[in-house]
């Protein structure tokens, strides 16, 4: 440890860190708008400027390692000109529409110019002509609002390892843009939002479907029925001041309900349907010698990115559907036999945490007779705004529970929503399946965690099993290379594209920090710890469905409903 002195006061610092991180682990807040925790910094925004004695000019931060003995100023008069002069010069081709920014009051750039004080235009420059890329069904991109901090650059490449997005063009004209400034559709871009979640203005934002599901709402015609996915309710409670980790999901059914859904059910009912038919699935691999590793497929953005860039992998994906499209397709069978409703009289709405999911549910795999599955996708952020336009206090509701059939879980259908979740849920199952008992303690220690790659060996009836947790699609492909180069103790594979999983997908509340993130994951392992139905084949409702209308895993009626392919993607640029 290194003793330096920071306005007045001596701190301990690390030998090696950069001096931005010493002052963040002191309580010392200095502002900064490219920085990114756990990359190597890059110094572009330059917000983050300090005054160190000794040097002529000031430094930023980030960049800046620490020694020891050093004296630094990070709130001089000269520090804080020179960032409100950034602020200014950013402002200066900035679009003047924050009254209707979907990211006023969560804007980075916007809450520097009121901290440092900008209450005027001091100068101004000729605007940029961009044109709004709203091609993708996930992410619009305008880029008359992009300040090239290239954060968006950096998650796309080094975390996602697609580099749908770069810098393109030279000084004044540098912009981020796709190859060959193409639509964002015809891209590399896997729809993970990973992008919105970094980007600290309104410059990437999920394409709304808002006004669709408020239209489907107020037709008399219409049999509106919502699901909720497993980590909406340990998230939605952040955009109304609950802590982290907050659980709500009795009054998230209650807020559904008064926002005029007909039916609101729960995507974790569907999740331990996933199980039901990804369990049977490894399970018969296993025994037959089927297609190993096995992976799963609920994470659309994962599957899109084996479509582009491992297809010979393809066969290794699942055949199930995600629980999103699960759910969608049992509504519009089950569901609307029994309740006597032609299915294009339903409209089925899902509240997600995933930007992908809005172009899952566009895929023509899943749709029948010309019929979608899934007719809107609204994501965390998407569905807090509703609740905030119809006047509702979240936190003064009732809690209610979620309608039948759909609505009872296991607390194994739960924690899909966090990275390593799917796994456990799949091997409880698995493990029952193959044996006949159940898993001892119900818990897989190994692949809990937020660590981005986790690894497990299990031992079934004798049968060794290896096992691995990814999130974050860097992290993927690097275990997808060890696999192409000969590497086959693995059996199966989980793999979430946002890292941490769900409780961190694009589109979730925005600017929380790993340990919120943490709580998010903390709270599904205390209801799974708590509550009784821990295996999804323990759920009753599962059973009663596959008496009344599957009749079995991997029987006919499942794999026509519940089953799904993929084909190699061609990217055009």
């Amino acid at each position: 440890m290194l003793t330096i002195e920071v306005n007045n006061r001596k701190i301990e610092a690390k030998s090696g860190e950069m001096l931005l991180d010493t002052l963040k682990r002191n309580g010392i807040t200095v502002p900064t708008l490219c920085n990114m925790e756990n990359l190597f910094p890059t110094g572009a925004c330059r917000m983050c400027v300090v005054e160190v004695e000794g040097e002529r000019a000031l430094v930023p931060s980030c960049a800046y390692p620490v020694r020891d003995g050093m004296k630094v100023q990070t709130h001089s008069p000269r520090a804080l000109r020179a960032r409100k002069t950034i602020i200014e010069l950013l402002l200066a081709n900035h679009p003047d529409d924050c009254l209707y920014c979907v990211r006023s009051g969560h804007c980075d750039l916007q809450g520097l110019a009121n901290e440092l004080g900008v209450r005027e235009r001091r100068y101004s420059g000729g605007k940029n002509e961009y044109h709004v890329d709203s091609s993708n069904p996930s992410i619009v991109r305008d880029p008359a609002k992009c300040i090239l901090c290239g954060k968006c650059v950096r998650v796309c490449e080094e975390v996602q390892g697609v580099a749908a997005i770069d810098f393109v063009g030279r000084g004044s004209k540098t912009m981020v843009g796709t190859a060959f400034s193409e639509g964002l559709n015809v891209s590399s871009c896997i729809n993970c939002g990973q992008c919105i979640m970094v980007c600290p203005t309104g410059a990437l934002r999920e394409q709304s479907y808002i006004k669709e599901v408020l239209n489907a709402i107020a037709d008399p015609e219409k049999l509106v029925v919502v699901q909720h996915a497993p980590s909406v309710s340990v998230t939605l409670g952040e955009e109304f001041g609950l802590k982290p980790g907050a659980d709500v999901d009795g009054m998230l059914v209650a807020a559904l309900r008064r926002l005029g859904f007909d039916r609101v059910f729960d995507t974790s009912f569907s999740a331990d349907l996933t199980i039901m038919e990804e369990a049977s699935e490894l399970a018969h691999r296993i025994r037959t010698g089927g297609k190993l590793p096995m992976m799963t497929s609920c994470s659309p953005g994962w599957i899109k990115f084996v479509e582009e860039f491992y297809p010979e992998m393809l066969d290794n994906l699942s055949t199930c559907k995600s629980p999103q499209q699960m759910m969608g397709a049992v509504i519009k069978s089950f569901f609307a036999e029994r309740e006597g409703i032609a299915p294009d009289k339903i409209f089925s709405v899902s509240i997600m945490p995933c930007v992908a999911k809005k172009f899952e549910a566009g895929r023509p795999e899943h749709s029948r007779n010309g019929i979608p599955d899934i007719d809107a996708v609204l994501t965390t952020r998407e569905l807090a705004r509703v609740i905030r336009m119809r006047g509702m206090d979240l936190q003064s509701l009732t809690p209610e529970h979620a309608d039948t059939p759909f609505g009872e879980r296991s607390t194994a259908g739960k924690i899909f929503g966090a990275s390593g979740g799917v796994m456990e849920a799949a091997i409880r199952t698995a493990y029952h399946l193959l044996t006949g008992d159940e898993l001892p303690g119900l818990k897989v220690e190994a692949i809990r965690g937020f660590d981005g790659r986790k690894e497990a060996k299990l031992e079934i009836n004798g049968t060794p099993i290896g096992v691995a947790v990814v999130s974050g699609l860097q992290n993927a492909r690097q275990l997808l290379e060890e696999i192409r180069n000969g590497r086959d103790d693995i059996h199966f594979i989980e793999v979430m594209t946002c890292p941490g999983g769900c409780i961190a997908g694009g589109g979730q509340p925005l600017n929380a920090n790993p340990d919120a993130i943490r709580a998010r994951m903390q709270a599904l392992y205390t209801i799974d710890r708590d509550e009784p139905v821990r295996t999804s084949h323990g759920n009753p409702s599962i059973q009663r469905l596959y008496a009344e209308f599957l009749g079995e895993p991997l029987g006919e009626t499942s794999h026509h409903l519940l089953h799904t392919h993929y084909a190699k993607r061609v990217v055009m640029v």
